[in-house]
């Protein structure tokens, strides 16, 4: 079964029961710290998950840190030193850098969707509230919640999910379905939990124009196949997507100079306040070292210790 957004709180906190795992290393020296820019929606993400935070949720990442502004900085910045340490989105994975288990568990799109990888977030896109989406922006979107654009989305290595109207109309149903005898009222859940993750098959619809796409680099990769696949079936349609973080991909489409903002992050109040919004995808975030580190894995709370700065050492990790 596709996983739906509403399943996402328990995947940020599935994996933060498990036992501790003594990472098996034989790494030495310093850590070298490389974290994302302030407005990364994936250092956002992964701030509040992990517990980069104060007591008032403010962001305390060592002020050591190296900081890239694109995931593609940050990949390169640790396939290019031994000692690195950093995060990305899953789907970005690829040779050049080391993927670290956390708390004995790959980091994996199978993970991800069974909620045994603590670290996950949505990828979503918001449009503003103001008026309506242009024809074929909305028809992009309704490609993107497709059979069609959840299977791009699957095959990129992320989490399927279900448009927003979906959950809602599943929810309804089920309220309804409380009223009737207990063992009917468990087979009919189950069958309209079923139905409510069955995605149409998109419909061309022929139309021409533009789209106008800004936002997260994290979201980028995927968003440049679905807008690859969109095109070839309608082929009057440019999509223009500009790759420039997850704040400013909010902040265009509140003024307008965006049909579509990409955020790899959830939104906060005053961009939820201002915009529609629905997910299109979950992704994993993963820790990543150089490729010839030989660490095998760390616990959650010593990624946490690392971008705190609260340790600084490879040696210190595996006591």
């Amino acid at each position: 079964m596709k996983k739906s957004l509403k399943a996402l709180p328990l995947l940020a906190v599935a994996g933060l029961g498990f036992s501790a795992v003594t990472p098996v290393l034989a790494q030495e020296g310093s850590i070298g710290v490389v974290s994302r820019e302030d407005g990364s929606g994936t250092r956002g993400a992964f701030v509040e998950i992990v517990g980069v935070v104060d007591e008032d949720d403010n962001d305390m990442t060592t002020l050591d840190a190296v900081i890239q502004n694109s995931t593609n900085g940050v990949m390169q910045t640790v396939a290019g030193d031994s000692q690195a340490i950093g995060y990305i989105s899953l789907g970005s994975v690829d040779d050049s850098i080391k993927v670290l288990p956390i708390d004995g568990v790959e980091a994996s799109a199978e993970n991800v969707t069974n909620g045994t990888y603590p670290i996950a977030r949505p990828f979503n896109v918001a449009w503003s509230n103001e008026g309506d989406l242009s024809e074929v922006a909305a028809d992009f979107l309704t490609f993107i919640h497709s059979a069609d654009g959840q299977a791009i989305v699957e095959e990129e290595g992320y989490v399927q999910v279900t448009p927003k109207a979906d959950e809602e109309a599943a929810t309804e149903e089920e309220a309804t379905e409380e009223t009737t005898e207990e063992s009917t009222e468990e087979s009919t859940e189950e069958a309209a939990s079923e139905e409510a993750v069955e995605l149409p098959a998109y419909e061309v619809a022929g139309l021409e124009g533009t789209v106008e796409v800004v936002g997260s680099t994290s979201v980028t990769p995927v968003m440049e196949k679905l807008a690859e696949a969109y095109s070839a079936l309608n082929e009057g349609v440019t999509i223009n997507i500009t790759s420039n973080g997850s704040s400013a991909g909010m902040e265009a489409a509140i003024n307008g100079t965006a049909d579509l903002g990409m955020a790899s992050r959830e939104l906060d109040e005053e961009e939820q306040a201002a915009l529609n919004f629905d997910a299109i995808a979950i992704d994993g975030i993963a820790v990543i070292a150089h490729p010839e580190n030989p660490i095998s894995g760390l616990t959650l709370e010593n990624v946490k210790q690392i971008f705190l700065g609260e340790v600084t050492e490879w040696e210190e990790v595996a006591q």
